[in-house]
């Protein structure tokens, strides 16, 4: 055998070597970029794939809490609050790459995604698979669990400045304290306040955003 191809053969297993080392770099930095609970983005790496994604225009940013999980966790335990964590994860992953979208867990029991929408009937459509999929009950051991949970939603034109992620979010996180306040589900910012759609203005004290007032369209709970 030449020379050259002698060092080619020597140096193919090298380089067969160094590419498994590096996927499994990959997917180990990868790895710890999501939540390990829920299976989600965690913060930082949502916000890039969020401002990317908001690049294209038509989105709508959502937060979504979820209603009475400190009781869950007082009354069941925490073995029963994580398999609610990962269930509402697996349920937003899902809901969410359906939707060309991205999601996170950004803390405790609050979530965010951001999803595809080009219309008023398209965002309806989305935010009541949503509701769908999170009013399914969870099972765990011997529990069978139905979780309420409150949802903000702004499309990308209803924010009154310029469409970043801080403020889309800071608006999606007003209306959804103002759908808690109302006994859930989701709302959606703007709109024209009817029976159906009420507007609801409201806050949690000591947040950001605080002289943020948005109306609302109330959605399917």
């Amino acid at each position: 055998m030449s020379e050259p191809l002698t060092m080619l053969a020597a140096a193919l297993p090298l380089a067969a070597g160094w590419t498994v080392h590096s996927l499994r770099l990959r997917r180990r930095i990868e790895a710890a970029r999501r939540d390990p609970l829920s299976g989600l983005w965690t913060r930082e790496p949502f916000e890039e794939r969020a401002r990317r994604s908001l690049e294209s225009g038509h989105r709508a940013v959502v937060v979504i809490d979820l209603d009475g999980f400190k009781q869950i966790n007082d009354t069941y335990g925490h073995a029963v609050g994580d398999a609610v964590i990962a269930a509402t994860g697996q349920r937003l992953e899902r809901w969410s790459l359906n939707n060309g979208g991205v999601a996170a867990r950004l803390g405790g029991d609050e979530f965010a995604a951001v999803v595809s929408v080009y219309s008023l009937a398209d965002l309806h459509w989305a935010m009541d698979q949503l509701a769908e999929e999170l009013r399914a009950p969870v099972e765990f051991e011997d529990h069978v669990l139905w979780v309420g949970f409150s949802a903000g939603v702004v499309r990308t034109h209803r924010c009154s400045r310029a469409a970043n992620l801080s403020r889309l979010m800071r608006c999606a996180d007003e209306v959804m304290y103002g759908a808690k306040q109302t006994g859930g589900g989701w709302m959606a910012a703007g709109g024209n306040a009817t029976p159906a759609y009420r507007t609801v203005n409201g806050r949690r004290d000591g947040r950001r955003g605080t002289s943020v007032h948005q109306s609302t369209e109330r959605g399917t709970r």
